[in-house]
């Protein structure tokens, strides 16, 4: 039996992101109070560290952040939520949260529970209402996010690596590496402290995605070329592993059972 789930992102909106969050933001968006309890959400993995500010119906504010997402998740809210969401830039974790992104991978924790920045400014970020919270980090984050020029050099080369890894023709990581003129090693190292995750799984969630974006439009053949895939065999097995199911029955809903949404204490 199939069951319609629904993603976040067909429920929230992009808010422009103003321009001096814009070194530490790649996106913003917010989702309103949603109190359908019956359909649960499917989660595609993601690459980044989010920041989540959470409004429940009584008015009560969290703030948690989840770390990059390795493989997809299937839930059902058990209360209704709004959320706004801030996605971090890749690099700046450590500058913000005072971890590495690799620490927070698969995991969803209390902001106040980290030593960084954001982590300081969690309780007011939890009593003001969104828009203020916003306001509140444009005048906080230029004054109270210090950050080496090694840092800075390190999020060129991830900004650059990522341009290469999400075109069209992505190289492989040895190539990518030569063309950054860092070791494989280092490379590996960058992403997993400013991502969280390795190169090449990046590059596998990447692809994943866009055959999210498109399936049921394009033949899977089409589309295994068009997202860098061997083969639709090829597809078919990344997009299981990473998804839970092959690519036909996750269009045709039938998914996991949902479970728990992971919500920190």
């Amino acid at each position: 039996m199939s069951t319609q789930y629904l993603t976040s992102a067909q429920l929230e909106s992009t808010v422009a992101t103003p321009e001096s969050l814009r070194p530490w933001l790649t996106e913003l968006t917010s989702t309103p109070v949603h109190d359908d309890h019956t359909r649960p959400f499917a989660h595609p993995p993601v690459a980044s560290t989010t920041v989540v500010l959470r409004t429940e119906p009584s008015g009560r504010r969290r703030a948690f952040v989840v770390g990059a997402q390795t493989k997809a998740a299937y839930s059902r809210a058990e209360e209704p939520a709004g959320c706004v969401r801030l996605r971090l830039a890749p690099g700046v974790s450590r500058p913000l949260l005072g971890v590495a992104a690799g620490e927070l991978t698969d995991r969803v924790v209390r902001l106040d529970e980290l030593p960084g920045p954001l982590g300081t400014a969690a309780s007011d970020l939890t009593r003001l209402p969104a828009d203020e919270a916003v306001r509140y980090l444009e005048d906080l984050l230029p004054h109270q996010v210090s950050e080496t020029a090694t840092e800075r050099a390190h999020r060129l080369v991830l900004r650059e690596a990522i341009s290469a890894l999400t075109a069209d023709l992505a190289p492989s990581v040895p190539d990518l590496a030569a063309r950054l003129a860092v070791s494989e090693r280092q490379l590996r190292v960058l992403f997993a402290t400013g991502i969280g995750v390795s190169p090449k799984h990046f590059a596998r969630i990447d692809r994943v995605r866009r055959v999210l974006a498109y399936a049921g439009n394009t033949p899977w053949s089409h589309l295994a070329a068009d997202t860098g895939y061997y083969d639709q065999s090829h597809l078919t097995a990344d997009f299981r592993t990473i998804m839970g199911v092959p690519p036909a029955a996750y269009l045709h809903g039938r998914l996991p059972a949902p479970t728990r949404c992971r919500l920190p204490r």
